[in-house]
């Protein structure tokens, strides 16, 4: 199935550069297989295995994950294998496939490393690559019973098919942080012997968003301590990160550049900075702000260049404003644009 290896191999790929680790859960969510939501339902206990949760059917999801083993012993990748907990309070162990298929959870718990990491650069990937899932606390939209005392609360956890009360969960001793402190959240929680994540379902967005975190009091005032003790060092080291953000971003609108014109030998070296400038944004989300992006990927720098022509040297932007439909606008300008590419030699 070359198609299916090569969106597996290119989703392989990515992750590597973003991440320095490819983990075959996030290769299956990278081409559409496993949303990020059915994801933390089965972290949260709330369905049997992943198999249930697949879009794909389980003999094209084994085919998927053996490329995905293939690729990484042929790139010198080191194997390394995890385990997977659940986010409930038991921890328990969490389940890939339906019939607990030895080769298919072997498969799944192996996660790939990129040889030759520094000790510090291995140290970091480790501990996002193994870190345990937050237990999680929800607040409903409407009061909800407690599966254990009959009773109501404002925030309950929700284990497989039941729903408890922070009273029954053993959570209840614990007191509420709200977000918008990072500082003070990851130090409380760092200091919190337990902790939970509190959410809440946005139906506009259909995502659940983070409220804050629930810690123990006393995790909470010595990190409060901390803060106020060194606020004023906080902010200096954020204005150097600030400098030093402002210069990356420089040297990478610049590299940018560079990689446009060498792709694009035609292109005018003020058009190919200002399709730089445009694209690499920090926070606008474009293309060039992506991982593949950022690496200068040859097909990510070129959909970059494509869109500028398409916005700058085309009647795009009019064909949207009369109406037309965008893929219709993008046929009818396709010419146009690649004309353009042809005479700076793309």
């Amino acid at each position: 199935m070359p198609k299916l290896e090569n969106r597996v191999v290119a989703a392989a790929e990515s992750l590597l550069t973003r991440t320095k680790f490819v983990a075959p859960l996030d290769v299956l969510g990278a081409i559409g297989w496993l949303p990020r939501n059915q994801v933390e339902r089965w972290q949260q206990g709330r369905a049997d295995s992943v198999e249930d949760l697949l879009t794909a059917k389980p003999e094209t999801v084994a085919a998927a994950l053996r490329t995905v083993r293939r690729w990484a012993e042929a790139n010198g990748l080191e194997p390394s294998e995890t385990a997977y907990v659940a986010a409930t309070r038991d921890r328990g162990p969490l389940r890939f496939s339906r019939a607990g298929d030895e080769e298919l959870e072997l498969l799944f718990r192996t996660h790939w490393v990129a040889p030759g990491l520094s000790e510090a650069r291995r140290g970091q990937v480790e501990a996002k690559r193994t870190k345990v899932p937050d237990l999680v606390v929800v607040e409903p939209a409407a009061p909800v019973v407690c599966s254990d005392c009959g009773d109501t609360g404002e925030l309950v956890v929700e284990e497989a098919d039941r729903q408890l009360c922070l009273t029954c969960a053993d959570l209840d001793h614990l007191v509420f942080l709200a977000a918008g402190n990072a500082t003070l959240t990851r130090r409380a929680t760092r200091a919190s012997g337990l902790s939970a994540v509190v959410l809440r379902f946005d139906r506009a967005r259909k995502r659940h968003r983070r409220l804050g975190v629930l810690v123990e009091e006393a995790a909470l005032e010595s990190a409060e301590r901390t803060c106020l003790a060194d606020a004023d060092v906080r902010e200096r080291r954020r204005e150097r990160d600030r400098e030093r953000r402002a210069h990356q971003d420089v040297d990478f609108r610049g590299a940018l550049a560079e990689r446009i014109v060498a792709m694009f030998p035609g292109c005018p070296a003020d058009r190919a900075e200002a399709v730089a400038l445009h694209t690499g944004t920090r926070g606008s989300g474009r293309v060039g702000r992506s991982a593949a992006g950022r690496a200068l990927d040859e097909r990510a720098v070129r959909l970059a260049v494509v869109a500028s022509v398409r916005h700058e040297d085309t009647d795009y932007d009019a064909a949207l404003m009369r109406g037309v439909p965008r893929d219709e606008a993008r046929r009818r300008i396709a010419d146009d644009v690649d004309r353009v590419l042809a005479g700076w030699g793309g």
